[in-house]
């Protein structure tokens, strides 16, 4: 192998092997040293190919830099530290080791220069987060094992479409394509299904939620955001992407708003929020990918400020509906807050990083003179305000008096959350830091008078449109059907129905095996015995008419 900068990526993964090996004040220092070794080292990376090895003919660049590369890592080492700071007190170390290992192996594809290093780090993500989600025990197992299953598949259309790419082009190189084959296509569809586009998209509701108070928060910032990232790489500009983004965007909102259960409500929103960029994408334009790009950014850290607050409330009263919390800003006013300043930043308000991100996207869509999409933006970021931006600070925190009286959670959780609090405000006051990090240059400026003010009165009339529309908003001990349905409840009753039906024709295919066995008994007596045919002497000729009638037998099955 030729290198000229160690692999990041290596790192984290090498901690993840070692921390379930550390014990005492070890474990948490690896837990907070390894994510800073990672952004050093991410930073060394130059542009170009930095890292390549030659396999089975191909070679395999598994280190190649540019600004996009760099972006992606930066905030994936971000989030490792954060969320290994935040999760100092998880006894769990599986959890922690395999999160490293995640982590990590995002890194990797971000890196990556060719299909099969893609490939490998892909399929490492998908393990480690199947092992985060069954890390908490026998009440994951059925989430852990249906995204597993997902996954799988994702990673088998992403293998046929990586092979078929390969053997028409003869290229390994991990680089922008065109959607004009079969091979792209089933590319394409593995990366939607890990962005959560529909129909395919219920494993994220469904998983993320049964992870514990902190494997959410790593689950939440790099299968999805990596999907983002590869897209970015090898399919801007294409047009299909924004009808899907907008239906991701739409789905998120309609099932977050009818959610009980405070991270399911979360979890949808990734659905939403991915969807933006997803749109944005689409677009293809520079300022749309800035946009994209920005948007996977700021949204990696208020997501995770958002999950670390609700998973100081899980953590703190072991509860998780809606129905059953209210009245805890009393007691946790410094997760409260923190949990606000997240819902303002995913709503977009000014002064937070969410403004100065989404709104690229929506201006790029302006620019491109799509008043369709542009509309349709405008009104996804005032159903982001209702259901996130207030429903979920208000159901948990305010509303009701449950009668709960937990205390602040440990001092590493409130030090994780207030360290994602202040980069969402201060990415909103001064994004230039953030726009420099862009993969092209950037000629927006967010804050003029006429864009506030109408973010201002978007978002101030969802606000009332929420309070005026309380009393149907409010939760009840209702549970919503997604498409998951179809292979949790439906598939498994066609599943039965099909084994009924099977198990009478396997009786009657019985019946039939065992005379055909008996059938065959008497001819082979009578071939193989002491007197069969086959036990006597037979001529040349004899020998060779048969051996010519089988070859013609094989040959007739192997053509027809």
């Amino acid at each position: 192998m030729t290198a000229s900068a160690l692999p990041p990526a290596l790192v984290l993964i090498a901690a993840g092997i070692l921390l379930p090996m550390l014990s005492g004040r070890l474990r948490p220092t690896l837990l907070l040293l390894a994510p800073l070794l990672t952004l050093y080292l991410i930073w060394q990376v130059p542009d170009g190919v930095a890292a390549r090895h030659a396999y089975l003919g191909y070679e395999l660049v598994l280190v190649k830099g540019d600004a996009l590369s760099r972006l992606f890592a930066t905030v994936f080492a971000i989030m490792a530290f954060a969320g290994g700071l935040f999760a100092l007190n998880q006894r769990r170390v599986i959890e922690l080791a395999a999160a490293f290992c995640y982590a990590g192996a995002a890194i990797g594809v971000t890196f990556a220069g060719d299909w099969l290093t893609v490939f490998i780090f892909w399929e490492l993500m998908a393990i480690a987060s199947t092992l985060i989600i069954w890390s908490v025990g026998p009440s994951a197992y059925g989430a852990g094992l249906r995204y597993a299953a997902i996954h799988l598949l994702g990673g088998v259309l992403l293998m046929a479409g990586i092979v078929g790419e390969i053997a028409s082009t003869g290229s390994t190189a991990f680089d922008k394509l065109t959607l004009d084959s079969v091979p792209r296509g089933l590319i394409l569809a593995a990366f939607l299904l890990n962005a959560g586009a529909w129909p395919l998209s219920a494993w994220l509701p469904d998983a993320y939620p049964e992870s514990s108070w902190s494997g959410m928060v790593f689950l939440s910032a790099f299968t999805t955001k990596t999907a983002v990232f590869v897209l970015l790489r090898t399919f801007p500009g294409t047009e299909l992407l924004i009808y899907v983004g907008l239906f991701m965007v739409f789905y998120g909102i309609i099932y977050a708003i009818l959610e009980n259960d405070m991270r399911r409500i979360l979890a949808y929103s990734i659905v939403n929020q991915v969807g933006f960029m997803v749109v944005g994408i689409g677009i293809g334009t520079e300022m749309a990918l800035n946009g994209a790009a920005a948007h996977a950014f700021t949204h990696i850290i208020y997501k995770a400020l958002l999950l670390m607050s609700a998973g100081s409330v899980l953590y703190m009263t072991e509860r998780r509906k809606c129905t059953d919390l209210g009245g805890l800003f009393r007691t946790m006013p410094f997760t409260a807050i923190c949990g606000i300043v997240g819902a303002l930043s995913i709503s977009s308000f000014p002064l937070t990083s969410g403004f100065v991100s989404k709104s690229m996207i929506s201006e790029a869509a302006g620019k491109e003179h799509l008043a369709v999409v542009w509309y349709l933006l405008a009104a996804a970021s005032a159903g982001v305000f209702l259901h996130a931006g207030i429903k979920f600070p208000w159901f948990v925190f305010f509303q009701k008096d449950s009668g709960l009286r937990p205390a602040e959670p440990p001092w590493n959780m409130r030090m994780a959350m207030a360290f994602f609090a202040v980069l969402c405000i201060g990415i909103g006051v001064a994004p230039q830091a953030l726009y420099a990090l862009l993969p092209f240059g950037v000629d927006y400026i967010p804050y003029t008078a006429s864009h506030v003010v109408f973010y201002l009165q978007l978002l101030l009339f969802s606000g009332l449109a929420f309070f005026l529309m309380l009393n149907l908003l409010k939760r009840t001990l209702t549970i919503t059907l997604d498409v998951d349905w179809l292979y949790r409840r439906a598939g498994v009753s066609l599943a039965k129905s099909f084994d009924r039906l099977a198990g009478r024709g396997w009786s009657g295919i019985a019946t039939w095996t065992t005379g055909g066995a008996s059938a065959v008994g008497r001819a082979a007596r009578y071939y193989h015995g002491p007197e069969g045919i086959l036990a006597r002497s037979l001529p040349t000729g004899a020998m060779a008419f048969w051996a010519a009638i089988m070859l013609v037998i094989y040959l007739a099955l192997f053509y027809l």
